[in-house]
């Protein structure tokens, strides 16, 4: 049943009101207008009228959950999971794909428009293929429930594991490996990490596979080292899963939220895994930075070496450069590759790279970002493009000074936070490069995240 809607009304905890969503956030949020306030309201569409109870009201906006949906919005399909509305993973399960592009590419533009001021060309958003079974990582949290190891995701909002293996995004053999794996581990008494009492032993179930190459990389994050413990159990597990190529131990014994250790142990098999990145073959190790969605992130490095428009002679910057694969994508466009990335092991991963696939005009350096960067415009080195792909939190200002003092001809941004991206374009915009197009390209379907590409150039003033 409507609720009026008066002017002076003022919004309370657990009252019902009859909202309209017209917008949505960067979270993946509905967000509707009531008595002058916004309200913000999980899985709805742009579109929807609902009835929503209010469960947070502040100064200048509320949130709410749906009551009752009266009128669903176009675009609005039956979620595939049975625990969405529980898992904090995916946002967009409720909308089809057109719709997720829809509201991706809205997002791209108004983080430039609104945070950046800038107003650069704006690309189509590139789809993906397929909305499900693209990851080729996942991180299991564990825990116990009724005297039986789980795993799965955090709820919304907490670290309370849901228990769920079959995961939409995930391939299929990742869900074979978890539902072997448990009982295994339980028979060699594996206890489960328990964060409050900073108790137990195993924290994550961290796994990796080849797009192309198919090989599964298991890594076990614990408290305290079980190899022993689980020495039986490798080889029974290898034997059922032979694409299992890895398995490593990185112990964690800190109270943190960061998931792996500072180290990583083999236990059985080899310390990485291969797969195929563009034509390059690559090494993974745990530790290193390697896109989610290979088949899309191919797609995404295509746009960067499009826009970086180099023609066999040019010097390329690789800023953040990971395990090399954004360089070495480009390295038969350039005259010369130089890598830089503060992951010592991802570095190392990076070189080998290179030297698999005969690519001889590549060098990689171990460092901050910024540091390198500052210390090659000390030295008057002047590259003709630079890429930067740096983490969600965007550059630091030093890198940003620094890339501007070697006055490349062209910076090519790939970045997986559309408002950070705007906030540096901006940067460089008032250092004389102009924001000159913009792609969005959607690697992680279903989800509320979405890469976008940048290309600026040096003004000719």
């Amino acid at each position: 049943m409507s609720r009026p809607q008066k002017s002076d009304a003022v919004l309370r905890k657990n009252q019902i009101i009859t909202l309209h969503i017209t917008g949505m956030t960067a979270e993946g949020n509905g967000v509707g207008r009531f008595c002058g306030l916004a309200v913000f309201v999980p899985m709805t569409a742009v579109g929807d009228t609902a009835e929503v109870r209010i469960v947070k009201v502040l100064k200048s906006y509320a949130f709410g959950i749906i009551e009752q949906l009266t009128e669903p919005a176009p675009g609005r399909i039956a979620p595939v999971c049975p625990v969405f509305r529980q898992c904090g993973g995916c946002v967009f399960q409720h909308v089809d794909a057109q719709t997720e592009l829809a509201y991706k590419e809205q997002l791209v533009c108004d983080a430039f428009e609104r945070i950046g001021g800038l107003h650069p060309v704006f690309e189509p958003v590139l789809g993906c293929e397929t909305r499900g079974g693209y990851r080729n990582k996942a991180q299991y949290p564990v825990a116990e429930q009724d005297g039986h190891l789980i795993c799965g995701f955090y709820a919304k909002h907490s670290h309370r594991v849901i228990p769920y293996t079959g995961c939409a995004l995930h391939p299929a053999v990742f869900t074979e490996i978890l539902e072997a794996l448990l009982p295994m581990l339980e028979r060699c008494g594996i206890t489960a990490y328990n964060e409050e009492a900073h108790t137990g032993m195993l924290r994550h179930i961290y796994l990796r596979r080849g797009y192309h190459s198919g090989e599964i990389m298991l890594c076990l994050v614990t408290r305290v080292p079980i190899r022993k413990r689980i020495a039986p159990c490798l080889d029974e597990l290898q034997a059922r899963f032979p694409a299992i190529r890895s398995i490593t131990e990185s112990v964690n014994p800190g109270r943190t939220n960061v998931i792996l250790g500072r180290t990583v142990t083999l236990l059985s098999g080899q310390p990485e895994i291969t797969d195929t990145m563009c034509g390059r073959a690559v090494r993974i190790s745990p530790q290193s930075f390697y896109q989610i969605n290979t088949a899309q992130a191919e797609l995404l490095y295509g746009i960067a070496k499009e826009y970086a428009d180099m023609h066999g002679t040019e010097t390329l910057l690789d800023l953040y450069c990971g395990a090399g694969t954004v360089g070495l994508s480009m390295s038969d466009a350039c005259g010369k590759l130089i890598g830089v990335e503060i992951i010592p092991q991802a570095v190392e991963n990076a070189k080998e790279n290179a030297k698999r696939n005969g690519i001889e005009n590549a060098a990689f350096f171990c460092g901050d970002a910024g540091t390198v960067a500052a210390k090659f415009a000390a030295e008057g080195q002047r590259p003709d493009v630079i890429v930067v792909d740096p983490p969600r939190k965007g550059c630091d200002t030093l890198t940003v000074e620094s890339v501007v003092q070697m006055q490349p001809q062209r910076v090519v941004m790939i970045s997986c936070n559309p408002a950070t991206a705007a906030r540096d374009a901006a940067l460089f915009a008032e250092r004389g490069y102009t924001a000159e197009k913009v792609r969005a390209v959607d690697l992680f379907p279903m989800t509320a995240h979405v890469e976008c590409v940048v290309l600026m150039s040096r003004d000719k003033a």
